[in-house]
């Protein structure tokens, strides 16, 4: 005789229950805490790369280096303090998420973005512009609490979705955060008829990009008052509410008894991120320094508003992206048959920068920003995957603190990806007349590289997927 299903527990007062009872009766997509997600992400990803189109010129003006060949050097270092950061507190936040809720960490993450950002603007000294970076790597500890959210407000045939907002709101950020800081920066030399050469962005010439990316953060924080909570905060958890996922398998079960680093699939797939993620990270960087020095170094001597631009451009095809095709693409291949085709497709395209240095006028244009467009779709599609497969490898009592351990691991990455991009950068520009792999191709060789080993990773015997993926 079949056993009857688990009757779905529900307890008074409990914000988890409450929102179990919400997915039930509203079968549908949530709008509304969605767009919640992608805000809080978006706030939370601009400061990251926002300083990419302007690294250059601010290390130079800080009056660090001691050539401009050495200008990589440390704008490497500078832009790794902030993962650096990251990788110190994840998995604290993840595990206090898990402890006080979602909702809670959100907050204090948002605060410390609007505070600290502002401060790196206002930056006269390296060490300062390096400590503020750092610590706005370790105060905000959003990334892992919002991966778990996402998936807390859906139904389980929505999780794909959430998550995928998540990475989009990410990556969204890490364009448009770029195309603000090359729009803003340094506003009275790019606006003279509007910024006074004596006013304070005068004296603080990459403050009001800053600035404004603070701004738009505190409206988010005034927002996050009507974000609901999804913790669940009684006991009795696995009885009341385990059942209640329809998500939850007897191998996530299990898992839940025993330690997260013995969870070979949440493990294998977070090893595979996090390579994917230092490839991503080089990427951004290398690609910035790239096209703003000079084409005697194999350059495409770009102001930081033309980054911006090219920037923007990517980040806007994301959305389309996102809005229309992903979910084809998911409910087609599933996660781990796009994320291999999308890294197989990004080594032709990383392979074909360097060449481009040959050409000019539209045919640059169309080169340029076809390959970043492009790029940015398949890295995304590749990040959504890998972040789907660690999530559906463990309950929701372990979420967060999955995602900390994912997200501190990733920061350790991508703190060593611009710190090692930028001294391979540096390296590079002094061997561009080489006969073997000159400069700039030597660069994307090695970025192309690690772009294979990712693809490997995905593999068996190394990948372990979840159940429910087999």
């Amino acid at each position: 005789m079949a056993e009857p299903p688990a009757t779905k527990v529900y307890h008074d007062g409990c914000p988890g229950c409450a929102m179990e009872r919400r997915k039930e009766e509203h079968k549908g997509i949530p709008y509304r805490e969605f767009l919640f997600v992608a805000i809080t992400t978006l706030a939370s990803s601009l400061p990251i790369s926002s300083l990419f189109p302007f690294l250059y010129f601010m290390i130079r003006d800080l009056h660090v280096a001691r050539t401009e060949e050495d200008i990589g050097f440390y704008a490497g270092f500078l832009g790794a303090s902030y993962m650096i950061g990251r990788g110190f507190a994840s998995i604290l936040w993840g595990m206090v998420a898990d402890r006080i809720g979602r909702k809670p960490v959100i907050i204090f993450s948002i605060f410390a973005v609007i505070v600290l950002n502002t401060l790196f603007g206002l930056s006269v000294k390296y060490w300062m512009a390096v400590t503020t970076r750092f610590l706005l790597g370790a105060l905000n500890g959003l990334l892992a609490p919002i991966k778990a959210y996402s998936i807390e407000v859906c139904r389980a045939e929505h999780q794909p979705l959430g998550l995928s907002i998540v990475s989009t709101a990410w990556g969204i950020g890490l364009v448009v955060g770029p195309a603000t800081g090359g729009y803003l920066a340094q506003p009275v030399k790019q606006y003279p008829h509007i910024f006074h050469e004596k006013s304070i962005f005068g004296r603080f010439p990459y403050l009001l990009p800053c600035l404004c990316i603070s701004l738009f953060a505190l409206l988010v924080l005034l927002s996050c008052i009507w974000l609901p909570e999804t913790l669940h905060k009684h006991k009795g958890l696995e009885v009341g509410v385990e059942t209640a996922e329809a998500s939850t398998t007897q191998e996530s079960a299990e898992s839940h008894q025993k330690s997260l680093f013995r969870n070979w699939p949440l493990m294998s797939s977070i090893v595979t991120y996090c390579v994917f993620s230092l490839h991503d990270t080089a990427y951004s960087e290398i690609f910035s320094l790239w096209t703003v020095s000079d084409r005697k170094y194999g350059g495409l001597s770009f102001s930081s508003k033309d980054v911006g631009q090219v920037l923007a451009v990517a980040g806007a095809s994301l959305l389309v992206y996102q809005l229309f095709i992903y979910g084809w693409v998911d409910k087609i291949l599933g996660p781990i048959h796009s994320t291999r085709i999308s890294a197989a497709l990004s080594v032709p395209i990383i392979a074909a920068y360097p060449f481009m240095t040959h050409l000019s006028g539209i045919r640059l244009g169309v080169a340029l920003y076809s390959a970043a467009m492009i790029k940015s779709v398949l890295a995304i599609t590749i990040i959504t995957g890998t972040s789907l497969l660690q999530n559906k490898a463990v309950p929701q009592g372990q979420r967060g603190a999955a995602n900390g351990i994912a997200t501190t691991a990733m920061s350790l990455f991508k703190a060593i990806a611009p710190a090692g991009a930028g001294v391979i950068f540096s390296w590079a520009q002094k061997r561009q007349h080489v006969a073997f792999f000159p400069g700039d191709q030597m660069v994307f060789l090695l970025l192309n590289l690690t772009e294979v080993i990712g693809l490997m990773l995905t593999f068996k015997p190394f990948l372990a997927v979840p159940q429910q993926y087999k």
